[in-house]
């Protein structure tokens, strides 16, 4: 044990002082005498009463020394030396993604690591700062630079699990950049390892930083088994005969084999169970072709327990939507042909430049009806253009929406951000690309896909005069994408992005946290979003669509309004957590962040702390001192407590 005040020693002064009193007082008590013969006996005794005398057992002696010396270690600030945090400043990262709701530890892996935040707490300086931060799809500070003890285990206590996977890059920018600013501090990541990180920190931080951390950086891992299944695959799919059927997987992320049961659901009834055996690692996949045809919701369970029940649960729903018409205005293009005809949900008419010119009047009413009309490698020259939405494939000239400057010739093509929604699922490495049009950026639309070498667009989409517009620069003749999956995929996603109501619009299911955002027509005043548990939304149409980002729950989304007829739509949409890197919930001995002094490793480099004890202390001495004073009062003490026995026994009439 230490001392940071052991000057306060010197009070130990007071003790002999103390003791000196007792010596020194008199010690008189009052006698009745049957005499006055006897007076002289009493002076003689009183003269024999010299002031140093024999100390004798006194127990408000005692007591009042004992709180003497407890005081006196109180202010001298014993300490113990232990593990925990030595700087004058902490940062707390607190993992709340989907995996910390495992209850490997009790009550869970949250409740756990908050625990031990509040233990990181208690072993810190009293004027000692600590800013806590809620790791999940984002970063959240919820207590800033605080020494208030009572705030920061309550703002500690808000922490609650997300149903997403994490992402510390957001958390640890947040940290390098306060403690770019707080000398002496220290970072402590609590987590179970699970996550994510992103090579490089740079939010406020100096240009020539790096990589690390500007703190001392410890890891705290939370979590000790890895004994989790999870569902994690479920579609509905209608089969060319009509028939719907449905694939559901499995995984086994345990190091043990595993026996659980599946149930499987239609419109809220039990139609399907299987017992499946999965062996330590495995995956167990199944197709259930006799679902039954009206069913829109399928909701699978795998029952019994294990570790993390959050990835037990998975839906699927099944929409029923009005076809969505598309003309291609085209001299005769067989792979956009074929792969409309695979899409889903269109109902497709064929019509040739001549056609759409006015040779052909007949074939107009088709094009200008439709949802979505693709000119491919096609301008009009005479017609206008027609009413709804657009594709351009290789526009020959310029139109009034966008201009043509010239040829690009073996352009790199590359995607111009790595979220676009676009080209999800699409790979467009190695995709070569004979020639393409230079067609310059308008300011209505956005960039997907880039000429790398050049920074020419070579896919963008927008909004203009109220219709949706892509433009596809590249004609399919002169490119090998047509020849690989990508193509089906892209097409999809331009179908589905561009054609208003199309099945493609909205996705059937989602990762929690990720946003839905649905166009709707004109006219639409409002959408009512109802959450898995009952709660609604009323959202307003802003520019024709509405966003709606609290997709955090799992379970069914739906979303409805009401059409410019007065018939009520919806469309419902599935949240589910498929996510191996949630799931996998075996704990991580380190973490792949560094910092100035230490490295994210289990326990690694363990910081000395000083843990004082003067608190305990201080509220021993007062115990003490309450204690003495009873004992000095007792005679007091013993008439109140007479007195209460009293009125008691006069009030129970006794």
């Amino acid at each position: 044990m230490s001392f940071l005040l052991p000057t306060a020693f010197a009070l130990t002064a007071l003790i002999p002082i103390i003791i000196a009193m007792y010596l020194l007082k008199l010690r008189r008590e009052d006698r009745l005498v049957s005499s006055l013969y006897l007076w002289r006996r009493m002076i003689q005794d009183v003269e024999a009463n010299a002031p140093w005398q024999r100390l004798r057992r006194n127990l408000l002696l005692f007591l009042q020394i004992l709180f003497l010396a407890v005081l006196i270690l109180a202010l001298a600030r014993p300490f113990l030396w232990a593990e925990g945090v030595a700087g004058r400043h902490a940062i707390l990262i607190l993992d709340a993604s989907a995996s910390m709701a495992a209850t490997d530890v009790a009550p869970s892996r949250l409740g756990a690591a908050k625990t031990r935040a509040g233990e990181v707490i208690a072993s810190l300086a009293d004027d000692a700062r600590v800013t806590v931060i809620a790791a999940g799809a984002d970063a959240r500070v919820v207590a800033s630079a605080s020494s208030d003890r009572r705030a920061l285990r309550q703002a500690i206590d808000s922490i609650y699990v997300a149903s997403s996977s994490s992402d510390l890059t957001a958390a640890l920018n947040l940290a390098a950049a306060i403690a770019a600013r707080q000398p002496d501090t220290e970072v402590v990541i609590l987590s179970d390892g699970n996550v994510t990180t992103s090579a490089g920190l740079s939010a406020g931080l100096p240009p020539d930083f790096g990589t690390t951390l500007p703190a001392v950086v410890r890891y705290v891992p939370i979590g000790v088994s890895d004994d989790n299944q999870a569902l994690s695959a479920l579609s509905l799919r209608q089969t060319t005969g009509g028939q719907v059927s449905l694939f559901v997987q499995a995984v086994n992320y345990g190091s043990e084999a595993a026996r659980r049961r599946l149930n499987v659901y239609a419109s809220g009834q039990l139609f399907d169970a299987h017992d499946l055996e999965i062996g330590p690692g495995d995956q167990r996949s199944l197709v259930l072709d006799d679902v039954p045809a009206g069913a829109r919701l399928v909701e699978a369970r795998l029952e019994g327990e294990d570790a993390l029940p959050l990835d037990d649960r998975a839906w699927a729903v099944r929409r029923s939507e009005e076809p969505t018409a598309v003309t291609l205005v085209s001299e005769g293009n067989l792979f956009l042909e074929t792969a409309l005809s695979l899409l889903p949900g269109l109902q497709g008419a064929t019509v040739s430049p001549a056609g759409f010119e006015g040779d052909q009047p007949t074939d107009l009413p088709t094009s200008q009806s439709s949802n979505l009309t693709i000119l491919d490698a096609y301008a009009p020259l005479t017609a206008t253009l027609p009413t709804g939405n657009l594709l351009f494939v290789a526009p020959p000239r310029s139109t009034e929406l966008f201009t043509v400057t010239g040829v690009l010739t073996q352009p790199h093509a590359l995607a111009a951000s790595p979220d676009e929604s676009l080209l999800r699922y699409v790979d467009l490495r190695e995709i070569q690309v004979l020639k393409a049009t230079r067609l310059p950026l308008p300011d209505w639309a956005r960039t997907v896909i880039v000429d790398g070498r050049g920074e020419s667009p070579l896919l963008f989409v927008g909004e203009v005069d109220g219709r949706r517009v892509g433009v596809l620069a590249f004609d399919l003749h002169h490119t090998d994408l047509v020849l690989r999956p990508a193509f089906p995929l892209l097409l999809s996603n331009l179908v589905g992005h561009l054609a208003p109501g199309a099945g493609g619009q909205l996705p059937d299911q989602i990762a929690p946290g990720q946003p839905l955002t649905l166009r709707v027509p004109a006219g639409i005043q409002e959408v009512v979003v109802e959450k898995p548990g009952g709660e609604r939304v009323r959202l307003t149409p802003e520019a024709g669509q509405v966003t709606f980002a609290g997709t955090g729950d799992l379970g069914v989304y739906r979303l409805s309004w009401q059409d410019g007829t007065g018939e009520q739509r919806s469309v419902a949409v599935a949240v589910n957590l498929f996510s191996p890197q949630e799931s996998n919930i075996a704990p991580q001995e380190s973490l792949p962040v560094s910092g100035a002094g230490a490295t994210a490793a289990a326990d690694a480099h363990p910081q000395r702390a000083r843990r004082e004890l003067w608190r305990p202390l201080g509220m021993a001495a007062l115990a003490v001192l309450l204690i003495e004073w009873l004992v000095y009062q007792r005679s007091a003490v013993a008439r109140l407590v007479g007195w209460i026995r009293g009125m008691r026994l006069r009030s129970t009439g006794l």
